[in-house]
């Protein structure tokens, strides 16, 4: 490392510890954007490795990348927070085609106890998403997070965006919320943020909450006519969505009483007149 970064945490004090030399990694910054890895719950699964082994011609990873590809989610700012590792066991030509070519990427354990940990900062061209050699070495270290679980806030305090819906229903910091959310029968609510209309919704039965909000996190619509449009018009419209809780139910209540309440807060909050729901 340089002089003068003395005593600063860099990247590529990390390789040193993984056992890694500079010039066999690549540092990539991944986007959610339309048509690419369009959420987190994407980014963060088995998604990512597909997506990734398809590259353009000529791009920024090179003719001959190097053989360990370290993948990061952009956050605020230049800030990018560390997902998993792929092995690069070189292109398969048999794939490539005019635009297009493959890499035969496998999982790999490389910075596996860094998971959703490590958040570095990227250099000012953001626009460069694909980083090598003494360039990645030398970015800086921000966070390295402890593995702790994320509080429950309790249900009347719950308020979360579609992009920390994908985490909450999958991610282990969240055993806390998602034991909360799989306990309980509900009525919820999803704010337009883009729009302002209301949709209330309901989970009962052995479905919860926690598995109505799978349905969310997996296709933005959970099967809602009003929503499913949405979808239909814009495939990443749910990202203006925001979650809450209206009122829980304990495992015992019966369908009436949570279709009672259901219609309730549609009168009350106008939902059928000014907002997404449709009965």
């Amino acid at each position: 490392m340089e002089n003068n970064l003395a005593g600063e945490l860099r990247l590529g004090h990390l390789f040193q510890v993984a056992g890694l030399a500079e010039n066999d990694v690549m540092v990539i910054r991944h986007t959610l954007n339309t048509g690419g890895l369009e959420t987190r719950a994407h980014a963060m699964g088995p998604n990512l490795l597909p997506y990734t082994r398809e590259q353009g011609h000529n791009n920024k990873v090179g003719r001959m990348p190097p053989p360990i590809w370290l993948n990061f989610l952009a956050s605020s700012g230049r800030r990018a927070r560390f997902i998993t590792a792929f092995e690069n066991h070189g292109e398969v030509p048999g794939e490539e085609t005019e635009t297009l070519r493959f890499f035969d990427l496998r999982p790999s354990s490389a910075f596996s106890a860094m998971a959703d940990r490590l958040v570095i900062e990227w250099t000012a061209d953001t626009v460069n998403w694909a980083k090598t050699g003494k360039t990645a070495s030398l970015m800086p270290v921000v966070q390295i997070a402890d593995p702790q679980t994320e509080p429950f806030p309790g249900f009347d305090s719950l308020l979360i965006s579609y992009d920390e819906l994908q985490a909450v229903v999958v991610d282990d910091r969240y055993r806390q919320w998602q034991t909360a959310l799989r306990s309980v029968q509900g009525i919820y609510l999803i704010s337009d943020t883009k729009t302002g209309k209301l949709y209330v919704g309901k989970a009962d039965g052995a479905e919860r909450v926690l598995g109505r909000w799978t349905e969310y996190a997996r296709n933005g619509h959970g099967g809602n006519v009003a929503l499913r449009e949405l979808a239909g018009a814009d495939a990443s419209h749910a990202r203006h969505f925001q979650f809450s809780i209206l009122r829980v139910f304990a495992p015992s209540a019966t369908s009436m009483q949570v279709d009672a309440a259901e219609a309730h807060f549609k009168r009350a909050l106008l939902s059928r007149q000014t907002g997404h729901n449709r009965n």
